[in-house]
């Protein structure tokens, strides 16, 4: 009897082992490990408190740009444009002398209806619209270029497009150069302060010996004891 209760309990045991070192094994096979970012990214989708810069207004650009950096950029349109003094139209428009041309109309080329009701004349700022995004500034324009996303890039293509004009424009100062106040600053020489009472010669208590006449402020002190 014992030697078969020892049996049954030697085989318990040995079960016993046996799933515990199963179980350590499969740990070891399958462990995984806390990502470091939860969940999957989803292309398109900003994360919620994710910081953007924002972009500021294209003089901001304009004020540095670099028309040889323009030109540059410019070849990527080379296959559709030229921007030659009386080059001929290609797939689109010569662009010589685009700013200041009205939007969509002239130079003998069939711009598509989208564009051409747009109205106005090529400026900064509809220029780098245009140049962002040509199907959004005209939903069912013919150009298919996608754009040009980085703004100090567009900026350089239209100082360089600026330059080939019969009458290149100056280019516009920052806005935060032109609204800057005229003595507002550390090198715009001394600054009055602001909410500084003057003091009067009675309370600085100088110059008394050298006032005088029917004008002069009666200073009490030893001086004017001595007088009559």
């Amino acid at each position: 009897m014992d030697d078969r209760f020892n049996t049954i309990a030697g085989w318990v045991l040995f079960a016993g082992i046996v799933a515990l070192g199963g179980s350590i094994v499969a740990g070891e096979a399958y462990r995984s490990e806390r990502p470091e970012k939860m969940g999957y990214p989803i292309a398109g989708v900003v994360t919620e408190g994710a910081a953007t810069a924002a972009e500021q207004p294209i003089e901001v650009y304009l004020a540095k740009a670099d028309p040889a950096a323009g030109q540059q950029v410019f070849n990527k349109c080379m296959a559709c444009h030229n921007a030659d003094k009386g080059g001929a139209n290609q797939l689109g428009p010569n662009l010589w002398g685009v700013l200041g041309e009205p939007v969509g109309q002239g130079k003998g080329f069939a711009f598509s209806d989208a564009l051409g009701k747009k109205g106005g004349t090529w400026a900064w700022d509809n220029l780098s619209e245009w140049l962002t995004s040509p199907r959004a500034f005209a939903p069912g324009t013919k150009m298919t270029f996608a754009g040009l996303g980085n703004p100090q890039d567009r900026a350089n293509v239209i100082a360089f497009l600026n330059q080939h004009s019969d009458a290149p424009k100056p280019l516009p100062a920052s806005p935060e150069v032109a609204g800057a106040k005229p003595g507002a600053g550390p090198n715009n020489g001394p600054q009055k302060a602001e909410n500084v009472p003057v003091l009067t010669e009675q309370q600085t208590g100088t110059n008394k010996k050298n006032i005088g006449g029917e004008g002069a402020p009666k200073v009490a002190g030893p001086e004017s004891a001595k007088k009559p």
